[in-house]
């Protein structure tokens, strides 16, 4: 039985999303992504205004008067999530920790899937792939995903997302919409990344937390790599030493958007302690704009 304080969080975390996506995101996850193809529904007579490549001329030459084809769009998708759970999401400066934000994004990538009668999966990793849950649908399914973002303890610690992309491409045999949140603090990812890629359409969501592009001037503290377990004494207050931790992330940052720009993969960021939605619908009206 899970504690309640955990089943408090999931209900608000439902509570949040599920409005959210029946707000600011109603409409724009379904026009942002399109159906896996085009299916036959029928034949009809033609009409003035009609598309006259649509013409069945086989059955015009058979009636004597034009006819043509209809189709209509295969919407169901098929949505994955694969989800960062190393110890690196474990931290939070802002009341919030990056895994709590990554369970709230995620919950409302699920909810938006089911209303327009998608799948959803998910595939949870560290250094190794943790848990895989299925394509499913329903409300029922998408609480069980945000129960195991919350609640999962996973058995690695550090992150390898490459080792993801490999077991994505394994278990999803047609093309899906994968959403990747991580803060992709680990490299080595970009082959594997890119073999994922054409395969699928990979959305990147980075996940990260202020403190981890500037530091406060709080004097002598230790910091601790959650992944690593090293730990160092940093003296914060050293104007040098934060310009230089500032420049670094920023560095890391500008560095991982070449990536995803130099395989055409639209982003996402979101940040803890912020609202996601207005990163969300910006990537929506983006990709609308594409199609």
């Amino acid at each position: 039985m899970l504690p309640k304080e955990l089943l408090k969080k999931i209900r608000r975390i439902e509570l949040r999303t599920s409005h959210l996506v029946k707000t600011a995101m109603a409409g724009r996850y379904h026009s942002a992504f399109k159906g896996q193809g085009m299916e036959f529904e029928e034949v009809r007579e033609y009409l003035p205004g009609d598309d006259v490549r649509a013409i069945d001329w086989n059955v015009t030459a058979r009636q004597g008067k034009p006819f043509i084809k209809r189709f209509r769009e295969e919407r169901e998708l098929t949505v994955v999530l694969l989800v960062d759970l190393s110890r690196s999401h474990q931290f939070g400066s802002a009341h919030q920790l990056k895994r709590e934000l990554a369970a709230e994004v995620c919950a409302t990538l699920a909810f938006s899937a089911i209303r327009n009668n998608d799948k959803i999966g998910m595939i949870s990793f560290t250094e190794h792939v943790e848990q895989y849950v299925p394509p499913g649908k329903g409300t029922r399914h998408v609480l069980r995903l945000i129960r195991d973002l919350l609640y999962f303890e996973p058995e690695g610690k550090a992150t390898d997302l490459a080792t993801a992309f490999e077991y994505l491409n394994r278990v999803a045999r047609r093309r899906c919409v994968a959403f990747v949140v991580s803060d992709f603090q680990a490299g080595g990812y970009e082959r594997s990344m890119s073999a994922a890629r054409r395969r699928h359409d990979l959305i990147p969501i980075t996940i990260t937390d202020r403190r981890e592009l500037e530091l406060p001037d709080m004097g002598l503290i230790k910091l601790l790599d959650s992944e690593t377990g090293e730990t160092v004494l940093a003296d914060t207050s050293c104007k040098r030493l934060r310009r230089r931790y500032a420049a670094h992330a920023a560095a890391t940052m500008e560095e991982r958007s070449l990536v995803f720009k130099r395989h055409s993969m639209d982003s996402i960021d979101v940040r803890t302690g912020e609202s996601f939605a207005g990163p969300l619908t910006r990537f929506f009206k983006t990709r609308k704009t594409r199609l």
